[in-house]
């Protein structure tokens, strides 16, 4: 099954930490996956992700960052 959530984070983050869990225990309660990709790790990435990590795509799409809203994220899953 192909994760439809994918988290860009990076270590010794603290809001990466915060997005990490919102995003963990709103795919759990949905019953999807998500993957998690350490910017620093990553080729190819476009530039600004540098800045706006924790960056979280829904579906290949951009959806947020730095912030993950549960409720915007279950609305986005649920669409």
């Amino acid at each position: 099954m192909t994760a439809r959530v994918t988290l860009y984070t990076r270590a010794d983050c603290h809001l990466c930490d915060e997005a990490r869990a919102v995003v963990a225990a709103v795919c759990a309660e949905l019953g999807e996956s998500f993957e998690e990709i350490d910017v620093d790790d990553a080729v190819g990435l476009p530039a600004r992700y540098d800045d706006e990590v924790p960056v979280t795509l829904v579906d290949g799409k951009q959806h947020d960052f730095w912030r993950v809203d549960p409720d915007r994220l279950r609305a986005a899953l649920r669409a």
